[in-house]
């Protein structure tokens, strides 16, 4: 019959009212005039909203406007009216389920809980609720089923149970407006109606507001409600008028009994369900059934035994097309479908309320219904600029972080070790914990950014005396069983840890490599000046020196008084000229113009001879020319050389998979140990090589002089430093997002430089950071400055590819082999 989106909770009355159609002994006949009776069902008790009682007196005004501006008609309904003793039948406005994720959606609330009453109407709206909230990526971790007949105490319970068990605090709720009135109450007592809770009800409610009681109202301050939009004419304000003066004379007890939208979709139902059986006309209309023994007034008809009534097609087929203009606006009903309402979005102020928008099936938000405005935005909205400003719970204008405070866990660390990166400090006065580093810096920019507000907390993970109270895998543990909501700092993301926690996009780059010392290998003593040259060059140099010496006396001897006398003075001659051209120091003249032409090119030469020398020999006793010491890990286990990890790091299980004993393995608890352990050497009980995270790594070398220590293969994948949140967590891909935005900006590069800046004031030899722990330059030993990064020469999370070749630094002209990344997918212990 009706779409099932039909947004007019009354449809059940016309559904019912069609199915209990019957005429006793078929058609009874009086001046051309059918009657054709008509059943209904409506609670007619006097409660708070007087919905049966207001129905049906719109009803009764429906067929009798109808009736008398189509007194020609030939059919005639008589309702044959029976009281369901408050056992109301309601029907759930599936069409607001859109409207209500529009206002998710505009907030950014990744989760939110419905708490339903416990009936066919309650299920019946909130399983369609959740399927397309879930298509919307809006998790719904509960459900929370509250019966009629539950007691405050049991209602209170369910509560505290949602607000303790639950992260969100974002409530979507349907229920009956009694239900819901002692739910609301309830809510406020136990403190569920101040700040940082979002509570948004369906239709059911909103659309008798006006109806519940002052101190119902005045509980609900904050809500957003949903409720169809009925268009204001002066046709309904007409009626209402009228409607007024009859239904208090009708019923002069009632006189505080407000007009709600229910009267009007009953006379709406009415007027349709009237055209209907005048278009099917007088034919046989008979069907049969049983009705159950009762003694009371209670009266539901038993519909498993109903027949099927002959003209039953044609009844339904008219009232699925029937179409007029309403009360409710146009009432068109095309293929047994009823056009989707407009929603009106409002907010509870006080004991009153506000519009604060609309919803429509092709616009999605609006401020207004004005055509221009809809005009303008064409496109479907889901966003809060869309929204009049709300009050929130609370009296707060702020969109409330709808996430309880966060309990994150922080692995408690050394003060030396590597603060930079994090450093927690216990204040016993206040009990807080405070945590500080460029770890802790992306995660509160990270956080700033979110389009709602999220509350934490930080907690050392950490003994009584300070120390880390497990390793990092165990922490990990601690967020699985529930411990902290979270973990911050600088956690490795891997794979078996992956298995139990979520984790965010990596904000720093990923990898284990292996850092070893450097040693020069080029030894200086007195015969060092000869090293320049090779002994080739130095014997065709002397030669050539001789040979010019015999050119010049031959050209010159003839003719120049200078190069004459006995034989031992012309070869002595003849020899210290050409040598004394080295520092240009000859004194003999010249007078033959080709000896003057050998002597320009032979100074030429000598010039470029003495240059290269002396440049080669500046270089050797100036630079040292380095090394690593260890170039491969089996010369580390051929030797039975120490290595060196940080301690508590899953990096231990990385170096024992690669074959090192226990007696090899030295833990440090900062780069200063780790730097007097290189000191010692295996020999003294230090260490030869060691094993660590490439961020850590590269602010070591940059601390300790990076010419005398050096990265070299292997170098292990990993994922990077990422948070850690449950599984499931909604938080982690808004998180991720937010790391995105933080690491493409500028805003990395002033946390950057606020921990270059903290480094400058430490007592460490070179200040000079880059914690973003990027590739070393090609062309200096140590890693490069922020300045000289860009993206085509380095990646903020490294390159995730298992067949990516990593750049090794290069030394002196020495290099060192690039070697083939490994992946991790479980190392730790």
């Amino acid at each position: 019959m009706m779409k099932k989106d039909n947004p007019i909770s009354f449809v059940y009355f016309v559904i019912f009212m069609v199915t209990c159609l019957c005429v006793n002994n078929g058609i009874l006949a009086q001046r051309n005039v059918t009657v054709v009776k008509v059943g209904a069902v409506l609670d007619l008790s006097n409660g708070t909203n007087a919905a049966g009682i207001i129905g049906l007196s719109c009803i009764n005004m429906a067929l009798s406007d109808f009736y008398n501006s189509h007194s020609h008609y030939e059919t005639r309904i008589k309702i044959i009216l029976r009281d369901s003793n408050k056992d109301v039948v309601m029907a759930g406005a599936h069409a607001q389920v859109k409207a209500i994720t529009s206002i998710i959606l505009a907030f950014g609330w990744k989760q939110v809980v419905p708490i339903y009453i416990d009936n066919s109407f309650g299920e019946g709206l909130v399983h369609y609720l959740a399927n397309v909230l879930q298509e919307a990526n809006i998790q719904v971790p509960y459900l929370s089923a509250i019966s009629l007949s539950a007691t405050d105490d049991a209602i209170t319970r369910e509560l505290y149970k949602i607000m303790t068990t639950i992260p969100t605090r974002a409530y979507i709720v349907h229920m009956s407006p009694n239900l819901g009135s002692k739910f609301f109450m309830l809510a406020k007592k136990i403190g569920m109606m101040g700040q940082g809770y979002v509570w948004i009800v369906t239709d059911s409610m909103a659309n008798l507001f006006n109806s519940l009681n002052f101190n119902v109202r005045e509980s609900m301050e904050g809500v957003i409600g949903v409720r169809t939009h009925i268009p204001r004419t002066k046709k309904l304000d007409d009626f209402r008028v009228r409607w007024k003066r009859k239904f208090i004379s009708d019923n002069p007890t009632l006189l505080n009994t407000k007009f709600n939208i229910f009267g009007i979709w009953a006379y709406d139902a009415t007027t349709a369900l009237a055209m209907a059986i005048e278009k099917v006309g007088i034919g046989n209309t008979k069907f049969g059934y049983n009705e159950s023994n009762t003694s009371s007034n209670y009266y539901m008809p038993n519909f498993e035994k109903f027949g099927i009534a002959q003209n039953g097609e044609k009844l339904r087929d008219a009232l699925s097309n029937t179409s007029f203009n309403g009360l409710s606006g146009d009432f068109n009903v095309v293929d047994g479908q009823l056009q989707t309402s407009i929603f009106e979005i409002i907010n509870v102020i006080g004991n009153g309320e506000k519009r604060v928008g609309f919803w429509t099936p092709n616009r999605g938000l609006a401020k207004s219904l004005d055509t221009h405005d809809m005009m303008n935005n064409s496109t479907y909205s889901s966003s809060k600029n869309d929204l009049g400003s709300i009050i929130w719970p609370g009296d707060i204008y702020s969109i409330p972080p709808i996430w309880k405070k966060l309990k994150i866990g922080v692995p408690a660390r050394n003060a030396n070790n590597y603060p930079e990166f994090l450093r927690v400090i216990y204040d016993n006065s206040t009990n807080k914990t405070q945590a500080t580093g460029f770890c802790i810096d992306i995660f509160k920019a990270a956080v700033n950014i979110l389009p709602y507000k999220l509350q934490y907390e930080f907690f050392q993970y950490a003994k009584p005396d300070g120390e880390m109270a497990g390793t990092y895998d165990e922490l990990i543990t601690q967020l699985y069983h529930g411990t902290y909501d979270a973990v911050v700092g600088d956690v490795t993301i891997i794979a078996n840890r992956s298995n139990y926690v979520d984790f965010t996009m990596p904000y720093t780059e990923a990898g284990v490599t292996m850092v070893v010392s450097m040693k020069d290998n080029r030894k200086k003593n007195a015969w060092t000046f000869l090293k320049p040259l090779t002994w080739d060059l130095w014997v065709t140099s002397v030669c050539s020196f001789v040979f010019i010496g015999f050119v010049v006396w031959n050209l010159e001897h003839r003719i120049n008084d200078d190069f004459r006398g006995p034989p031992s003075y012309q070869i002595g001659t003849s020899l210290w000229f050409s040598f004394s051209t080295m520092v240009y120091a000859h004194r003999e003249k010249v007078v033959s113009n080709l000896t003057r032409f050998v002597v320009v090119v032979w100074v030429f030469v000598v010039l470029i001879l003495v240059q290269s020398y002396t440049a080669s020999l500046t270089s050797m006793l100036t630079i040292e020319q380095l090394s690593p010491t260890i170039t491969d890990v089996n010369q580390l286990l051929k030797n039975k050389m120490n290595v060196g990890y940080p301690i508590g790091s899953y990096v231990r299980g990385i170096v024992k998979n690669l074959g090192f004993s226990d007696s090899q393995l030295i833990a440090y608890q900062s780069p200063k140990e780790f730097h007097e352990l290189f000191i010692k050497g295996s020999v003294n009980g230090g260490i030869d090589a060691a094993f660590e995270e490439v961020a850590y790594v590269k602010h070591f070398l940059r601390t300790y002089s990076c010419s005398k220590y050096v990265m070299v293969e292997p170098r292990f994948k990993t994922g990077g430093f990422g948070y850690a949140f449950p599984k499931g967590s909604p938080l982690v891909a808004d998180i991720s997002r937010a790391i995105l935005n933080v690491t493409e900006g500028g805003k990395m590069r002033t946390i950057e430089n606020k921990s270059e800046n903290k480094n400058e004031n430490s007592t460490s030899p070179h200040h000079d950071d880059d914690l973003g722990a990027v590739e070393a330059s090609p062309d200096t030993h140590c890693p490069p400055s922020p300045s000289s990064q860009t993206e085509s020469n380095v990646s903020v999370y490294g390159d995730f590819s298992p067949n990516t070749e990593l750049s090794v630094v290069q030394i002196a002209n020495q290099e060192v082999a690039s070697v083939n990344s490994c992946e991790i997918n479980s190392q730790a212990t």
